[in-house]
């Protein structure tokens, strides 16, 4: 009788963890952006941007980023918050498979590190928490959670970026069918 007890207790002592884990704001997440347009390099915060995704409102640095770089809001908007659906178990498996590695290769060329160190792990990091959080994935979510304190962007790429997070959800449906 003992033994169950115990198994009980480290039951929902693991399950608790894990929510607790799950539910709480990420500890290190990124709080600046850099976005890159070729030569051109701005910084800006998260939350700026994460506004500017949320309610189409540009900060006066995003409208003059924008501008310079001849992107046009709207579809940056919409690349940076439209959401992939994703299972978070099948996603984990497939971000630790070849392809898996692929495709963060392939997303690490528009969303990295500084240092372009470590790229595939943040953004497998950034990935799993956006997509714990509700089951599903966007860019500005991956930005928001990338774990290190500065994020760079490129952004003439992010329609590409989103493309990958599209095939990366058919991925996930031809490999298990959900």
């Amino acid at each position: 009788m003992r033994f169950k007890f115990l198994g009980l207790r480290r039951a929902l002592v693991l399950v608790g963890s894990a929510c607790l884990l799950l539910l709480s704001p990420p500890v290190f997440a990124a709080e600046r952006v850099v976005l890159n347009y070729g030569t051109f390099h701005e910084s800006l915060s998260v939350e700026e941007l994460s506004t500017f995704a949320e309610t189409g409102e540009l900060s006066r640095s995003l409208r003059v980023n924008f501008a310079l770089a001849r992107q046009d809001p709207k579809a940056i908007r919409q690349y940076l918050t439209e959401p992939v659906k994703v299972n978070l178990v099948f996603l984990d498996r497939v971000l630790n498979s070849r392809i898996g590695n692929i495709i963060l290769d392939q997303i690490s060329q528009v969303i990295y590190t500084p240092s372009h160190r470590a790229n595939r792990q943040a953004l497998r990091a950034a990935l799993v928490l956006s997509a714990s959080q509700d089951g599903q994935v966007s860019l500005i979510e991956i930005i928001k959670n990338y774990p290190i304190n500065e994020v760079e962007v490129d952004g003439k790429r992010l329609q590409g970026a989103y493309r990958q997070l599209r095939r990366l959800q058919t991925s996930l449906q031809d490999l298990f069918g959900v």
